[in-house]
């Protein structure tokens, strides 16, 4: 059996080279991903905190990873209906955030190290704000301003079929896309009430950062390949007029013309 260092490091050298990924399931029998997973989370305030059931960290064992590889094996494992909480945003406002309970969340944290060795920069160890701020210093030297916008109920609103169509452009097992699948129809539980969730990727979900990456590189290689391409005009931007006016206004003063300093 290999070491999870040994089978991330494949798959992220498969994603460098562009090959697509096969058979990915059957990494999820390793014991070593668990346990490394388990490392991963235990440390989290969220590990104690239980789900729709009482299951936590603290009750952790070598058997409980044999119980999901079993499950797994026999394609058996159940997704367990998150508990939907809500914490305070800046703007006053609420966030439904979903609380799997742990053999749910251990599973999760295998599942998104597999699919983040493959995919590339968000939400990857050693890569945030800071190595985006390093790259825009470094390539982007010439821009000179930023627009910051926010993506109203982004996990929310993430079309499952779009985005399993991106997943299968690269990921050529149907045995993981069906346990994804089925992770995103689990629903949640609110004042012990059950809930389907038809769309989007559940808050609090290990695997949902990841998969809401995927689904937004689409986006943004349509927008440079497609919107760019067709909307942009020229060689040199087009003058401003107000601009134009203001330097005019500046370099000359009563009809004479004032040297700038």
């Amino acid at each position: 059996m290999r070491t999870a260092a040994t089978v991330l490091s494949i798959i992220h050298e498969r994603g460098k080279r562009g090959l697509p990924l096969k058979d990915r399931y059957r990494q999820l029998y390793n014991p070593d991903l668990y346990l490394r997973a388990y490392a991963h989370l235990y440390h989290h305030d969220g590990a104690m905190t239980p789900g729709a059931t009482e299951e936590t960290a603290d009750g952790m064992t070598l058997a409980k990873i044999d119980r999901i590889i079993t499950l797994l094996r026999q394609e058996r494992y159940h997704w367990t209906p998150v508990r939907r909480t809500y914490v305070p945003k800046k703007n006053g406002k609420q966030r439904p955030l979903g609380l799997p309970p742990w053999s749910d969340k251990l599973l999760q944290e295998v599942m998104r190290a597999l699919l983040e060795a493959y995919y590339s920069y968000g939400f990857r160890p050693n890569r945030g704000c800071h190595t985006a701020l390093n790259t825009i210093k470094h390539t982007w030297n010439g821009t000179r301003w930023f627009i910051e916008g926010d993506i109203t109920r982004c996990f929310d609103a993430i079309d499952p079929q779009l985005l399993f169509a991106i997943l299968r452009e690269r990921l050529h097992d149907n045995r993981f896309l069906r346990l994804i699948q089925h992770l995103l129809q689990a629903g949640y539980v609110e004042h012990w009430t059950y809930h389907v969730t038809p769309s989007g990727t559940p808050q609090g979900s290990g695997v949902s950062p990841i998969l809401t990456n995927i689904s937004l590189d689409k986006l943004d290689q349509f927008v440079e390949q497609t919107l760019l391409p067709s909307y942009n005009r020229g060689e040199t931007r087009q003058t401003n007029p107000a601009y134009t006016y203001c330097i005019s206004r500046r370099n000359f003063c009563g009809g004479k013309q004032v040297r700038a300093r």
